[in-house]
């Protein structure tokens, strides 16, 4: 039971008990208030420090874990400021909001987990909800902590993984996007329309046509060799047999022989049905036209490897524009990534988690792992008479009630008693009335009849 401040001797009352070291206060010259940085600590553990005064030398244990509540709140107050500003990608004075509301849901709700609580030691459940919320809560705070340690690093390796990926990308614009050597060309494997630019012209129709002019100058090239080798054959027999001459008996002349003027003729015969004039001339044009189609695929292979390189480059661009500023996620997968591919980083990467989430848990473990105090042993006992005299309270105010239920209710019957009596009174009255007023109607008509007869 507490003392009311009636009952409560100098002795005995908080505000006359003396200070200890640690509750000296701190004022400052013409402040009204007192900066007692303690108390303030205290206030942080939910402690009451009228109840506290009474065991004055457990206030530096208070005082201890009120700073290591302030302390948490600050990491987490840090954590959420690495947070936001990885989130908006840069430093800003928006980043305070969230900074500062979650400090103080940090440090108010430390304050609810190490706040002393009655029968505490008497249950198990909410102990270990406790320890449940306080893990959960250190790792969120710890994951914004760890990747500001292993920043460099990560942002290496995200660094690297977009120059893959635009170095990728760049390959396979190249490879699905070909020099096409005929109008129907078809599209590499694994090439789909992410890959696949738009062209307005490409040089396939006049590498068709050049492929086809080919392979006529070589089937005329191949005919035109056939008949020179061979008219160079019959020339060669047309010189042999012309040289020789031959003397004319009758005139004594000299003259070509028959065999010579026979092989002329059939070299004429020959460059006749076989047109090699013509085909000469025609295959003379042909490569004049393959040298002219030549040129303008050169052209065209120009314009559609410069067209290809500029949508190429566009492509690259729109790529790099996406890859703006790190993400928080992009920035945990980098992490895991990194401690997947190497041990040492792993086990350096959990020991760092495992050191916040412990600093984050550790209000609640200091609360109650240092054993039951005499103040909670008060608190208890507080309580328990706070509960017993709330009992009675209730009882005495039932009975207090009753007995008004019972007032009330032999009032009441009283009551209802009163006016029954008045109500039978009022009958036998009004009774007696009417008898009377019968005996006189009775008198009155004896009298008249009395008369009656007289007469």
């Amino acid at each position: 039971m507490t003392d009311s401040p009636t009952n409560r001797t100098p002795a005995t009352d908080p505000a006359n008990a003396p200070r200890g070291r640690d509750e000296a206060p701190t004022r400052l010259p013409g402040l009204p208030f007192d900066l007692d940085a303690g108390r303030r600590l205290r206030t942080l553990t939910g402690v009451d420090e009228e109840l506290l005064a009474r065991v004055r030398y457990e206030r530096s244990k208070y005082t201890a874990l009120g700073g290591v509540v302030l302390g948490t709140s600050v990491i987490a107050a840090f954590s959420m400021w690495n947070f936001a500003t990885e989130a908006l990608g840069r430093v800003s004075l928006v980043a305070l909001l969230p900074t500062v509301i979650w400090m103080l849901f940090v440090l108010n709700l430390d304050r609810w987990l190490v706040t002393p609580q009655p029968n505490a030691r008497r249950r198990v459940g909410p102990l270990l909800t406790r320890l449940v919320i306080a893990l959960m809560l250190g790792a969120v705070i710890a994951e914004p902590l760890v990747l500001r340690i292993f920043q460099t690093a990560i942002e290496e390796h995200v660094a690297d993984e977009r120059t893959d990926a635009v170095d990728r990308l760049r390959t396979n614009l190249v490879r699905c996007n070909p020099v096409p050597s005929t109008t129907r060309t078809a599209s590499p494997q694994g090439c789909d329309r992410t890959y696949v630019l738009s062209f307005g012209a490409t040089p396939g129709e006049r590498a068709e046509e050049l492929a086809t002019l080919r392979s006529d100058a070589t089937t005329l090239q191949k005919r035109v060799d056939q008949d020179t080798a061979r008219l160079e054959g019959i020339d060669s027999e047309v010189r042999d047999e012309c040289r020789r001459l031959v003397r004319m008996a009758a005139t004594g002349l000299y003259q070509r022989t028959s065999e010579c003027l026979r092989l002329r003729e059939k070299a004429h015969d020959y460059r006749t049905t076989h047109r090699t004039s013509e085909n000469e001339k025609r295959l003379a044009g042909m490569n004049s036209r393959i040298s002219a189609i030549e040129a303008a695929l050169t052209s065209s292979r120009g314009a559609f490897l410069r067209t290809r390189a500029e949508g190429i480059e566009r492509r690259l661009e729109e790529e790099r524009a996406k890859q703006k500023e790190i993400g928080v996620l992009e920035r945990i997968r980098a992490l895991d990534e990194l401690a997947g591919g190497n041990p040492v980083l792993f086990v350096g990467i959990w020991l760092v988690r495992m050191l916040f989430v412990f600093l984050d848990v550790l209000p609640v473990l200091v609360k109650y792992l240092s054993g039951e105090t005499a103040y909670d042993r008060m608190l208890t006992g507080e309580s328990n008479s706070a509960v017993k005299l709330h009992s009675e309270e209730i009882r005495l105010s039932e009975r207090r009630a009753a007995a008004n239920l019972e007032i009330a209710q032999d009032a009441i019957e009283q009551e209802v008693r009163r006016h029954r009596a008045e109500s039978e009174a009022a009958f036998r009255e009004h009774t007696a009335a009417m008898n009377i007023r019968v005996r006189q109607a009775v008198n009155a008509l004896e009298d008249e009849i009395r008369r009656s007869s007289n007469v």
